[in-house]
C-alpha cells in the first residue's frame, strides 16, 4: 500500500511539474493555443476524405492524395516530396448498380470490391445458386459445373443483422443465449464445409470462375448495424461485389426456397495496368542537429469501400497538423522533424 501511494504522489508531482511548465513555456502555450484556437483538422478531413475520397493503391486517387499533401505541405512552407516506391496494378473504380430482376425487381445495397474486373456495358443477369453442403472435395469438384451461367453466393447467412450490444439491450438474457448458440453451430458447420470443399474464402472464387461463373456475390458483415467490409476481388474477369446484409440474406433465402432469384450487376472499372505507388516525405530541418530526426508516421492508403477516415486518414491529418503548427510556432527546431506517409502500407 505504501508503495502505490508513493507512486501515486510521484505521478502527480510529475503532473503539476508539467502543467506548471506549460504555463510558462511560451512554445508550449503558443502550440496549446494554436490547437485549440486555429484547428485545421476539420479542413483537412473534409478535403482528404469528402473530396478525394478512398486512397486505394495504385488508383488515381491515390496519387490525387499525395499531390495534395505535397501541396499542402508547400503552403505552409514545409519542402516536401513524393518519392516512387514499387509498382502496384492499376485500377479506378466506376459505377456499381446492383438489382433483383425476379421473381420481382428491386434495386439493391450493394457495390464492387477493390480491383473487380467490369462487367459488360449492359451488365450481366443470372441466376443465383448457393454454395452445396459435401462430405469431401470429390463431392464439390462434381458440383463445380452446376455454376456455369450464374452467380454463386459464397457467404454465410447471418442469422440476425443486430449486433450483440444491440441483443444485450433489448432481448431477454435466454433469447440471446439461444441466438448465440445457434450462430456458433451455424459457424462451426460453415467453415467444416469450406474444409470438406478444399477452398477458402480467398481461392474459392478462382476456382467458381474457372468453373463458368458468371460473377461472385459475397457480404462480409462486419458486426454492426449496416456495416461491411470491403475487400479485394479474386477473380479476374467476372464481378465480385458485396451485398449488404438484409439484401444477402433476402436473396439467400429465395433460392433455398426454390424460387431462382436472378440479379442485374453494372460494375463499371478501369485496369489502368501497372501503376507506380509512391510515399509522400515533408520535413523541417533541424537547426542544430539536422541529421538527427523527430519521425512521423502513418499509412496513407485505405480500402476503397470508405472514405478512409479511420483507417488511417486520422493518424496522417493529425501528423499533418502537428507539422503545421510546430512550423508556425517552432520554425527551427533543434532536430530534423521528418512525416512519412507511407503510400503502401
Amino acid at each position: 500500500m505504501l508503495r502505490k501511494t508513493s507512486l501515486l504522489i510521484a505521478l502527480l508531482l510529475a503532473n503539476s511539474v508539467f502543467l506548471l511548465a506549460q504555463e510558462q513555456d511560451p512554445v508550449i502555450k503558443a502550440i496549446l493555443t494554436e490547437a485549440n484556437e486555429n484547428s485545421q483538422l476539420e479542413t483537412l478531413g473534409h478535403e482528404l476524405m469528402d473530396g478525394i475520397g478512398p486512397r486505394l493503391v495504385g488508383t488515381p486517387q491515390m496519387k490525387k492524395a499525395h499531390d495534395w499533401a505535397v501541396a499542402k505541405y508547400s503552403s505552409w512552407g514545409i519542402p516536401a516530396k513524393n518519392e516512387q516506391w514499387g509498382e502496384w496494378k492499376g485500377w479506378e473504380r466506376g459505377i456499381s448498380h446492383i438489382d433483383m430482376v425476379y421473381p420481382r425487381v428491386q434495386s439493391l445495397q450493394g457495390t464492387q470490391l477493390a480491383w473487380s474486373p467490369a462487367t459488360p456495358k449492359k451488365g450481366v443477369t443470372a441466376e443465383l445458386v448457393l454454395l452445396p453442403m459435401v462430405k469431401d472435395s470429390m463431392e464439390f469438384v462434381k458440383w463445380l459445373p452446376t455454376v456455369k451461367g450464374k452467380m454463386v453466393m459464397v457467404s454465410m447467412l447471418q442469422p440476425t443483422g443486430r449486433p450483440d450490444y444491440n441483443w444485450e439491450e433489448f432481448a431477454t438474457e435466454k433469447s440471446f443465449e439461444k441466438m448465440k448458440k445457434e450462430r456458433d453451430e451455424q459457424e462451426k458447420a460453415w467453415n467444416a464445409n469450406m474444409k470438406n470443399m478444399g477452398y477458402n474464402s480467398r481461392t474459392l472464387p478462382e476456382a467458381l470462375e474457372a468453373a463458368g461463373a458468371v460473377g461472385i456475390v459475397a457480404s462480409n458483415w462486419s458486426k454492426g448495424f449496416g456495416v461491411n467490409k470491403i475487400f479485394s476481388a479474386r477473380t479476374k474477369n467476372i464481378p465480385t461485389v458485396d451485398l449488404e446484409l438484409e439484401d444477402y440474406g433476402m436473396l439467400y433465402r429465395l433460392v433455398e426456397s426454390g424460387q431462382k432469384p436472378q440479379i442485374h450487376v453494372v460494375a463499371e472499372s478501369k485496369d489502368l495496368g501497372v501503376s507506380p505507388t509512391f510515399n509522400t516525405i515533408a520535413e523541417i530541418k533541424g537547426s542544430e542537429k539536422p541529421d538527427e530526426y523527430v519521425i512521423l508516421s502513418a499509412h496513407f492508403d485505405s480500402w476503397d469501400g470508405g472514405t478512409g477516415a479511420t483507417d488511417n486518414g486520422t493518424g496522417t491529418l493529425v501528423m499533418m497538423e502537428a507539422m503545421r503548427i510546430l512550423k508556425k510556432v517552432y520554425p527551427n527546431p533543434k532536430r530534423t522533424i521528418m512525416v512519412g506517409h507511407w503510400g503502401s502500407e
